[in-house]
């Protein structure tokens, strides 16, 4: 909860501060309000100002400096119609310290001369930052797609013709075993002639070519630092929300590389993005439930045109056919009740690693097809 109050209202003791909270409640949205008769608590006549009401506290604070707070009460994503089985749940994750970095990362992006963004080759769609291409103006800008590792080479392709078409270098890579760096290092150092020989008509001295590795939590932003680097400066881990502040780092002589925190919208209007980037470990686990994730997981391996192939997988590593009948609720209930005595979460774990894992083969949740029905 947020412990700011409007600009010129003064702050109350401790005890009428507990005495207020004893008379406010937390609505659906996060958003205080007085509950009972009393719309209002005033302080002891002390010469200080009367606290507004609950409510109108509640929103000003909101609308001051959001990036001193954690914004717990802003939704994560948007009320789309989507999977019914996840719109029981409130999904939030926007952790204080993302929005500290935006702000940072937006100041800095001025003094960079390319920008490598790093997307989840199997969600391109879902993992791509709505603003980055606001926030980079007319800088040149790469596009990296990592863990394409996890998805077939056709799948790696139809990205590749889809986003070139489009203009961008796309560059397919696999940071934790170092393949495709090389090309990525190529491709940003290329700009380092042009820059300098700007640099040498303005009597400038020659200087490394900057440029900023940006993108969501957890898509293989430092451990792909890491391979440019060729040792292990930036702390990698499976998880988001590992990186909290940004640094610069020099490859060689030649090359800068901004290491930024991931960065995300503050809410999401696309329900579908918000569980996809759950299905693939991309937002804090504290944000989903796992029954509902892997519902929606069974039910968007149903629509691939591999899934013949997946459906085989599926009855080979969980020991039980997902058929026709099934939903993926209906899925993962009966997985509970096989195998794990009912204990729904369990089994949901279970086919969410399967497919993190690559267990249930190599594929990309998103394809370009699937642009023309997000729009």
């Amino acid at each position: 909860m947020l412990n700011s109050l409007p600009i010129g209202t003064a702050r109350p003791s401790r005890g009428s501060r507990v005495a207020a909270s004893k008379q406010t409640r937390v609505d659906s949205h996060g958003v205080a309000s007085c509950s009972g008769r009393q719309r209002s608590t005033h302080f002891p006549s002390h010469g200080r100002q009367s606290l507004q009401p609950c409510r109108n506290t509640r929103l000003r604070a909101l609308t001051q400096d959001i990036t001193q707070s954690y914004l717990s009460e802003q939704d994560l994503f948007g009320n789309e119609e989507v999977d019914t089985s996840l719109q029981k749940y409130s999904v939030q994750w926007y952790p204080g310290h993302i929005a500290r970095a935006e702000r940072q990362l937006k100041s800095q992006l001025k003094l960079v001369d390319v920008v490598l963004e790093v997307r989840d080759a199997r969600i391109p769609l879902s993992s791509c930052h709505p603003q980055i291409p606001v926030w980079c103006l007319n800088k040149p800008r790469l596009l990296i797609m990592n863990r394409a590792d996890m998805i077939s080479q056709q799948d790696q392709q139809e990205w590749s013709n889809y986003y070139g078409s489009q203009g961008l270098s796309v560059f397919n890579t696999d940071a934790n075993n170092g393949k495709g760096i090389t090309k990525v290092t190529k491709a940003a150092l290329s700009l380092s002639k042009s820059i300098n020989d700007k640099r040498k008509a303005r009597g400038l001295q020659p200087r490394p070519v900057r440029a900023a590795v940006i993108g969501f939590p957890n898509v293989g932003k430092s451990a792909l630092i890491n391979r440019f680097l060729n040792r292990r400066v930036c702390e990698s881990a499976p998880k988001p929300g590992v990186t909290k502040s940004l640094r610069w780092l020099r490859v060689g002589g030649d090359l800068d590389l901004l290491d930024a925190p991931g960065v995300l919208p503050m809410s999401f209007n696309d329900q579908i993005a918000a569980e996809r980037l759950a299905i693939c470990n991309d937002i804090g686990e504290a944000a989903y439930v796992n029954s509902s994730v892997a519902a929606v997981l069974m039910e968007r391996l149903r629509s691939l045109p591999t899934f013949d192939t997946i459906r085989q997988k599926i009855t080979r590593r969980l020991l039980l056919p997902f058929e026709k009948r099934h939903t993926g609720e209906d899925y993962v209930s009966e997985l509970a009740d096989f195998t794990f005595h009912g204990d729904k979460e369990q089994a949901a774990l279970r086919i969410i690693n399967q497919f993190r894992q690559c267990q249930l083969g190599k594929f990309a949740l998103e394809l370009p097809k699937d642009v023309r029905t997000r729009r």
